[in-house]
C-alpha cells in the first residue's frame, strides 16, 4: 500500500476525455483534437514503461504545450520501472499518468500487462502504489470489466477497491469485457457486449472516485446520457474517425458556441504550418483531419484529395486549401 495519500483529481477536463489510441493519437493529432476541445483531457497512445526509460525521449514523449490537460499512458507490470517512467512522466510535465488495464493484443498478454492484469489486483494495487510514491501528479487506471468470463460485479468491484486503496483516485472504465482468446484486439472493442450500468454502480457504491465512461460512445446524446451520473466520458474511435463529434460534444457540456468545420481547420492551420516549415511531412498531420467532413456533403472528395496527395514531396497546407474549395464547391451544388 502505498503510504502518501491519495492526491485529489483536478475535475478540469475531466466531463471529457479522448482515449488514448495506438498509431492514433500521436503528438500532431492531440493538437488536433485540442482545438476541437479545448477542455478535454487528452490522452498519448501507451508507451510500455521501459520504453520510457530506455527509449528515444523526445519521439515517445514530446508534445506541443497546446495539448495540456495531458496523460501519459503507460503499459507494463513491473512497479520500480513504473515508477521511474512515471518519474519521468512528471518531469516531462505531463498532468497524469494512467496505467493500462485494458489492452486486449496477444503481444500485450505476453509482456505480462494490459487486459490480463484484471486478474493480477494485487500486483496492479502495488505498480500504482510505487507510482504514487514517486510523483506528485494524478496516477490513475483504465481498465475493463473484466476478461473473458467473468462476469461477477462483485469481482470488478474488488479489483477497483484493492487498486483504489493503492492511491489511484480515479477509472476509465471500458465498459465490456477483455477477451484474451479467440478475438482480435478490434472485435475486442466491438463484439462483448456493453453494461455501462457496471460503470455507473460502481459511482453509485463508491463515489469517492472518478469514474469516466469508455466504449460505445459515437454520439453527442449517447455520451451525454450517461452524465451527470458520472464524471465524465472518453471518446475514442469516433473522436477519430468523426472528429466534428468531438467538438460537439464539448460545445453541448460547455455551452460554447459550435464552430464550423472550416474555422476549426484554419485554427488547426498555425500549427501544422509551423511543422511543416520544421521539416514534419504533411501526410503526418492530414491523416488525423480526413474525417472532418465526415457525413457532410463534399466529405469524400475532401478525404480523396488529402489522401492521394499529402504523401507527395513538397505537398503544403495549400492542399487543404484545395480540398477545402472542392468540398465547399460541392456543398453548395446539393444545396443548391
Amino acid at each position: 500500500m502505498s503510504e502518501k495519500p491519495r492526491k485529489p483529481y483536478v475535475l478540469d477536463g475531466l466531463r471529457l476525455c479522448v482515449a488514448p489510441m495506438m498509431d492514433w493519437t500521436d503528438r500532431h493529432c492531440r493538437v488536433f483534437h485540442r482545438v476541437l476541445a479545448p477542455g478535454a483531457r487528452l490522452y498519448t497512445e501507451m508507451v510500455h514503461a521501459n520504453a520510457v526509460i530506455h527509449g528515444h525521449r523526445e519521439r515517445l514523449l514530446g508534445f506541443d504545450g497546446a495539448e495540456h490537460p495531458l496523460a501519459l499512458q503507460l503499459g507494463g507490470s513491473e512497479p520500480a520501472v513504473l515508477a521511474q517512467a512515471a518519474r519521468i512522466a512528471q518531469d516531462w510535465g505531463y498532468d497524469e499518468v494512467n496505467l493500462n488495464c485494458g489492452c486486449p493484443s496477444d503481444r500485450v498478454q505476453a509482456g505480462r500487462f494490459g487486459a490480463c492484469l484484471m486478474r493480477e489486483p494485487a500486483l496492479v494495487a502495488e505498480c500504482v502504489a510505487a507510482m504514487v510514491a514517486a510523483v506528485d501528479i494524478p496516477v490513475t487506471v483504465k481498465c475493463r470489466l473484466g476478461v473473458d468470463e467473468d462476469n461477477d460485479y462483485d469481482r470488478f468491484r474488488a479489483f477497483v477497491d484493492q487498486v483504489a486503496a493503492a492511491g489511484a483516485g480515479l477509472f476509465i472504465v471500458h465498459a465490456r469485457n477483455a477477451w484474451l482468446k479467440g478475438l482480435s484486439p478490434k472485435e475486442n472493442r466491438e463484439v462483448p457486449p456493453l453494461r455501462y450500468d457496471w460503470a455507473h454502480r460502481l459511482k453509485r457504491e463508491r463515489p469517492e472516485l472518478q469514474v469516466v465512461l469508455n466504449g460505445g460512445l459515437a454520439t453527442v446524446e449517447t455520451a451525454q446520457a450517461q452524465l451527470p451520473a458520472l464524471d465524465g466520458v472518453m471518446l475514442g474511435r469516433a473522436a477519430y474517425h468523426d472528429p466534428y463529434v468531438l467538438h460537439a460534444l464539448e460545445s453541448a457540456q460547455t455551452g460554447a458556441p459550435l464552430q464550423s468545420r472550416e474555422a476549426l481547420l484554419s485554427a488547426f492551420a498555425p500549427y501544422a504550418q509551423a511543422q511543416l516549415a520544421q521539416g514534419v511531412a504533411l501526410k503526418h498531420m492530414t491523416r488525423h483531419v480526413l474525417g472532418l467532413f465526415h457525413g457532410q456533403p463534399g466529405g469524400r472528395a475532401f478525404r480523396q484529395i488529402l489522401s492521394e496527395g499529402a504523401h507527395r514531396p513538397g505537398a503544403g497546407w495549400e492542399l487543404l486549401e484545395q480540398a477545402l474549395q472542392v468540398t465547399r464547391y460541392q456543398g453548395e451544388r446539393i444545396a443548391g
